[in-house]
């Protein structure tokens, strides 16, 4: 159960290492145009569960503090990213609002049942390391003129994190609710556009079918399939195989001709695709304990 759990968890990662190319298939609609659509796309595979089966409507019905912990989740990460690269350059931005896999780690060791060990850690930060290998190919220059956007960036590592914990205390609550999650999303991702951008409509129907991409994986079966990997699964391996989704991302851009190959790339693979391994040794040590016990 728990490894499979973690597996779904799994492919939400894989799910958001297509987001870089989607969005940079889809035009020139601005930041928060594009969540308000694409989040209510997200709502639709959730939406059409609770019209065929009318009966899980009642799992909508949570307290509060778990639908104040979801829409801040979704929409203030979101908010606080694109806050960031608003006021930061998008290397340095991206490199401190990708410590959230690093905090989940660590602060597991807080969640009950949970134990933190030297290679969760050490896992974590080789895919860091990893990760700033990519995100500075370009060069990296902390400026103190852009001070706004680094803490927006580190208020949005901070936000995932706290709502992958806090989701991990909410194992009772039904993935049913990320449904509404993402509909509140939507909704207030629309009143912000509409205070701060202008309109700008696809142009054509290539950057259609990306915007529909962006709203059915990444920003969207993505955050259904996370809900339940870190309620069910291995939270420490999550964390720290998260760190596979900017190098995905980067092999993907570079496949599609977004990118060019390196030996960063190479590198970073070595050091994410290790530290994913590394942290993921209570995984493997299950699995062969099983082995003996299902042979018997």
């Amino acid at each position: 159960m728990k490894l499979r759990a973690t597996l779904i968890g799994f492919t939400a990662i894989l799910m958001w290492s297509f987001l870089a190319l989607f969005t940079a298939a889809s035009g020139e609609m601005p930041p928060f145009q594009l969540s308000a659509i694409c989040f209510a796309i997200g709502s639709v595979p959730g939406l059409l569960v609770l019209f065929f089966n009318p009966s899980r409507l009642a799992l909508l019905k949570q307290p509060a503090k778990v639908w104040l912990t979801g829409i801040a989740g979704l929409f203030g990460y979101h908010f606080l990213y694109f806050t960031a690269l608003r006021n930061a350059p998008a290397v340095e931005a991206g490199l401190i609002a990708y410590l959230w896999p690093l905090l989940i780690v660590v602060g597991s060791a807080l969640l009950p049942g949970e134990r933190l060990r030297w290679y969760h850690v050490a896992g974590a930060l080789a895919g860091l390391c990893g990760t700033f290998l990519i995100v500075s190919r370009n060069g990296i220059d902390f400026d103190g003129a852009y001070a706004v956007g680094y803490g927006a960036a580190l208020l949005c590592a901070f936000t995932w994190s706290g709502y992958s914990l806090l989701t991990r205390r909410f194992e009772a609550v039904s993935t049913d609710v990320v449904t509404g999650f993402c509909l509140a999303t939507s909704i207030l991702s629309l009143l912000c556009h509409l205070g701060l951008e202008a309109t700008v409509w696809p142009a054509t129907g290539f950057e259609w079918i990306a915007v529909i991409g962006l709203g059915l994986l990444p920003v969207g079966a993505a955050f259904y399939a996370w809900d339940y990997g870190v309620k069910n699964g291995d939270i420490q391996i999550l964390g720290a195989a998260s760190y596979a989704a900017p190098l995905l991302s980067t092999l993907i851009l570079t496949l599609f001709g977004f990118a060019d190959a390196s030996w960063r790339i190479a590198l970073a693979c070595l050091l994410v695709t290790g530290g994913a391994v590394l942290a993921a040794q209570d995984m493997f040590r299950r699995k062969a304990q099983l082995r003996p016990a299902a042979a018997e």
